[in-house]
């Protein structure tokens, strides 16, 4: 059987648990990819220039990065937990059907900093929720939630493509920022569009184009809200509502049983605080441990190099879908601008193609071994492309290739250093919080780097971040086999103290028997 029934098994347990944080995570990816297609025409509606929305790009990941920082204080209860998704999930809906309300640029970028906190709590929440159920089976489901991110991600560009301008607002000026460097190719499509359509067609001076792209954001509106709903249901199931709890139970231990059949273990509140005291919350908690002093520097080694190498590749996802078209239209590639616009949906579409690749591969295959398969095949692609960089056709299947590699590197090894902690570090939030921040900051300087040095340094920039988080995971298999010895040597401590205390209690057994025979 390609699934043994042991992972069969502990997925009908969880089913419904399973599910819920698979479908938020759709969420997640159908919020953070509408942005690209959609910018010309929010702009438009904003009646802003090019550097001021960049500044919606700016608050949405910012805030992102905050969320998945605090994420972790609502999973110290399954109620608690659950409502922090319900609410984020039903905030995703509400930001999409208010954007073609907001008239100029700050109220966007309030209304993109509140949905960039959504998604972070989104992030932490499902990805520990997961790993707190399967723990060493995690793998699996880990690929399988992120391969949700991957597909509402592709979903959101097919939805709003319909309704996109041609044309454009006219709006436009020639200070474009360098993280939006790529936008003047379209906007020089838009005015020569402009030029060769009759005068009777042309809008009066100072009136821009009718812009129909509201519609796509209500539809996303409409197709998100079944996902707060499968949330509320499984709060239901779990009997978390307080409307609906039974008049002799309280809350407290309805959370409690929740958690148990959770956990598959007993749910005492010495169990729960052990749970607690693990570190799977947010930052701030793991850092209020205080067991913190009495580990190895090897604990704290392992967290801060798998971050740094989710520091890198996630920001090679985000660098890679943001200027992919800027080095698509540029010399000596000079693709035609329509040509060009398809290499961001076939990357994003190989990365939902290699996420779901992943999960029969995660069952197969140790995260190890996947991650170090990943991480050469996106230096190898990289390199490729920056050999052939004049050939338009490898360019398409090097972003195929780069997408499928650099999909499942996150479940990796979020699942890779929670085995190695024995799920007790603060892995998860900080590899969420790592993965964020990568993505945002490497957004930004390499979109300076193209800007100052041209196109061609983006594949440098590629190849160069994929060096450096190889190095970084080289490192980690180094101090992971470091705090594998110190388990190993804390064990053998721990048996020879116990095998003279045992060797006691066994002496003074014999003692009593002996006497209780003489009497």
């Amino acid at each position: 059987m390609f699934v043994d029934k042991q992972i069969l098994t502990l997925f009908k347990r969880n089913a419904h648990h399973t599910l819920t944080y698979w479908s938020v995570f759709f969420s997640f990816g159908l919020c953070i990819a509408f942005l690209g297609p959609t910018i010309l025409d929010l702009q438009c509606q904003t009646n802003s220039t090019l550097s001021q929305i960049t500044w919606v790009f700016f608050a949405q990941q910012f805030c992102l990065l905050i969320g998945s920082s605090v994420g972790g204080v609502f999973k110290r209860t399954l109620f608690s937990a659950l409502s922090a998704l319900f609410v984020c999930a039903l905030i995703i809906s509400v930001i999409f059907a208010i954007i073609p309300l907001c008239n100029n640029v700050l109220l966007l970028a309030i209304a993109m900093a509140v949905s960039g906190l959504a998604m972070g709590v989104i992030d932490t929440i499902a990805n520990i929720q997961l790993v707190t159920i399967y723990q060493k089976d995690s793998a699996v489901f880990l690929q399988a939630l992120h391969f949700f991110i991957g597909f509402g991600a592709l979903v959101s560009p097919l939805i709003a493509d319909p309704f996109l301008s041609d044309t454009g607002c006219g709006n436009h000026t020639g200070n474009g920022t360098e993280i939006m460097h790529h936008f003047r190719y379209m906007l020089r499509n838009s005015l020569i569009a402009e030029h060769n359509i009759t005068q009777s067609h042309l809008p009066h001076e100072g009136e821009a184009a009718e812009s129909i792209v509201h519609y796509a954001f209500w539809i996303m509106a409409v197709i998100n809200l079944p996902v707060p709903i499968v949330v509320l249901l499984l709060m239901y199931r779990e009997q978390l509502i307080p409307c609906c709890l039974s008049g002799t139970t309280s809350l407290l231990n309805k959370d409690e049983l929740a958690m148990e059949s959770q956990q598959g273990a007993g749910g005492s509140d010495t169990e729960q605080k052990e749970l607690e005291a693990r570190g799977h919350g947010d930052i701030f908690s793991c850092c209020r441990n205080d067991n913190l002093r009495t580990l190895p520097a090897s604990f704290f080694a392992i967290h801060v190099l798998g971050g740094m190498v989710l520091f890198m590749t996630d920001g090679i996802v985000g660098a890679y879908a943001g200027f992919v078209y800027t080095y698509g239209v540029s010399p000596p590639m000079s693709l035609p601008h329509k040509t060009a616009g398809y290499l961001a949906s076939i990357f994003w579409a190989a990365i939902t193609a290699g996420r779901l690749l992943s999960i029969p591969l995660s069952y197969r295959f140790q995260p190890v071994r996947l991650l170090m398969f990943n991480l050469v095949g996106a230096i190898v692609t990289v390199l490729m492309l920056l050999i052939f960089y004049t050939s338009s056709t490898f360019l398409f299947v090097g972003t195929c290739l780069c997408g499928l590699f650099l999909s499942s590197i996150f479940p990796c090894m979020l699942a890779y250093t929670e085995d190695i902690l024995d799920y007790q570090g603060c892995a998860t939030p900080v590899l969420v919080t790592s993965a964020g921040m990568g993505e945002m900051v490497m957004q930004v300087l390499v979109g300076s780097i193209i800007h100052t040095e041209g196109s061609y340094s983006f594949l440098l920039c590629g190849v160069t971040i994929a060096c450096i988080g190889f190095i970084l995971f080289i490192a980690l298999l180094l101090f992971q086999r470091m705090h594998r010895n110190y388990l190993t040597g804390t064990s053998k401590k721990s048996a020879i103290v116990e095998e003279p205390a045992a060797e006691h209690n066994g002496s003074a057994k014999t003692e009593r028997n002996e006497e209780k025979e003489r009497c």
